[in-house]
């Protein structure tokens, strides 16, 4: 199957085993992953949930030699993007993939994170359905950060990226564009949609972390609405 596979152009790493497949997914962030449900040490089921859980839009594809419908509509209750039971055709597989790495391509175009919403065509941005107007290089900065969700951006990276320049330690103009973005976004330092990495740089979390974290700010903040208020007499 690699070798079908790395027939197509892909560069392919195989995990023998559940752990092994996790870790590799976190230091790799493939395009697509292929996953097998009958691995040792952790299920398929459970890297299958792991995984989902940092990459909300990955491409994932299902094998398995399990006949039993519920385990195949769990799975793709689950988050599974498609499935196949052994035994399979390789040519089969290989058109299965090429399907789902054409679709993400063209979902890239879109690209989310909670309530932002990015249009890379149409060059604009949402947020909880209200439009945003961005300059050219807060666009530019966005999405850069958007297509690299759930790592940290350095911000070397990000004046080559966006600003086309060297490295230089008399330059805050990531740091500046950033704030400019925040303000836009209503999403004020440290930042749940924008995250400062300290010493690092900036990240937009994967969708589990960033939901999470929003999630425990609307607590706070509906909490803090029904605190009961002080009432101050004044006396004559």
């Amino acid at each position: 199957m690699s070798r079908g596979l790395e027939a197509d152009g892909h560069r392919v790493r195989v995990a023998y085993d559940g752990a092994v497949a996790v870790e590799a997914f976190r230091q790799e962030l493939p395009d697509l992953t292929i996953l097998d449900l009958n691995l040792p040490i952790k299920d398929g089921e459970q890297v299958l949930e792991e995984i989902r859980g940092v990459d909300a839009d990955l491409p994932i594809l299902i094998l398995t030699a399990r006949q039993e419908v519920d385990t195949r509509v769990r799975c793709l209750d689950r988050g599974a993007d498609d499935l196949m039971v052994k035994p399979f055709s390789l040519h089969e597989l290989r058109a299965r993939c090429r399907a789902l790495l054409r679709r993400k391509r063209e979902a890239k175009l879109q690209l989310r994170a909670g309530d932002l919403e990015v249009d890379r065509l149409n060059h604009s941005a949402r947020r909880a359905g209200g439009a945003i107007v961005l300059t050219n290089k807060e666009f530019a900065l966005l999405e850069h950060l958007m297509l690299n969700r759930g790592q940290c951006i350095s911000r070397v990276e990000l004046l080559d990226a966006v600003w086309n320049l060297e490295p230089a330690q008399t330059t805050n103009i990531v740091d500046v564009y950033v704030n400019y973005l925040r303000r836009k976004l209503k999403d004020p330092p440290p930042g749940y949609l924008i995250r400062t990495v300290r010493g690092q740089g900036y990240v937009v979390p994967a969708e589990a972390e960033l939901s999470a974290a929003l999630a425990v700010a609307a607590q706070a903040a509906a909490a803090a609405v029904a605190a009961p208020g002080a009432v101050v007499l004044e006396m004559q």
